[in-house]
C-alpha cells in the first residue's frame, strides 16, 4: 500500500480530521503551499485538539474492536433476516459477500423499490442509497452496477449502516419499517 487514508468521523473521532499514511519513497505533490508544516506536503497550522482526538479515538477503537465488531455483527444478521423474513427472500439480494464484509454495514436491494424513495417513507431511519459522496443522486451505485446488478436492483438499494450505540430494539424497529413501507 502506498497510501492510506483514514476519516475520523467513521471511529468517532471529531469531523474534520483524518490521517494520510504515505509509504516511504512515494511522491506527492504540495496542494496547499506556503509553510514547511506536514513535512512541506501542506501548509496551515495543526488542529492539535482535533489531533489528540483522533489517537484517543483509535486507541479506544483498538481495545474495543473485536468485542463491537461480534456485537454489531450479529445486528447487522438479525436486520437482513427481518427485511428478508418480511419480504421474501425473491424481493431481497444481499449486495456484497455474504462473510467478507464490513460488520456494521449492510447493503441490500429491494426488488420493485427505488431505495431513494422508500428511504424518504422512513424518516425514522437514518440510512442512504450508497455512498455518502452519492447522495440524492437518483442514479444507481456505479459499484453497483459493476458487481453486476440489474439497474432494477441496483436503484432498490439500502446502505444501512450501524453503530456503536445501535440497539437490538432499533434492529428491530428499523426492520419493521423497511418491510411495512417497501
Amino acid at each position: 500500500m502506498d497510501l492510506l487514508t483514514i476519516a475520523g468521523h467513521k471511529l468517532y473521532a471529531p469531523k474534520g480530521i483524518g490521517a494520510l499514511f504515505i509509504k516511504n519513497g512515494t511522491t506527492m505533490d504540495s496542494l496547499i503551499h506556503g509553510a514547511s508544516q506536514e513535512k512541506a506536503k501542506r501548509a496551515g497550522t495543526e488542529n492539535v485538539a482535533y489531533i489528540v482526538g483522533l489517537g484517543v479515538a483509535c486507541e479506544i477503537a483498538n481495545n474495543e474492536l473485536p468485542e463491537y465488531g461480534t456485537k454489531v455483527k450479529k445486528l447487522r444478521d438479525r436486520l437482513y433476516a427481518a427485511i428478508v423474513a418480511g419480504l421474501g427472500k425473491e424481493r431481497v439480494r444481499l449486495n456484497g459477500h455474504p462473510e467478507k464484509r464490513l460488520p456494521n454495514t449492510l447493503n441490500v436491494s429491494v426488488r420493485g423499490a427505488i431505495g431513494e424513495e422508500l428511504l424518504s417513507k422512513i424518516p425514522e431511519i437514518a440510512a442512504s442509497t450508497g455512498a455518502a459522496c452519492h447522495a440524492g443522486s437518483t442514479e444507481p451505485s456505479s459499484v453497483l452496477l459493476e458487481m453486476g446488478l440489474s439497474r432494477e436492483w441496483a436503484l432498490g438499494a439500502l446502505r444501512l449502516t450501524l453503530g456503536r450505540w445501535s440497539t437490538q430494539e432499533e434492529i428491530d424497529t428499523a426492520g419493521r419499517l423497511i418491510v411495512e413501507r417497501a
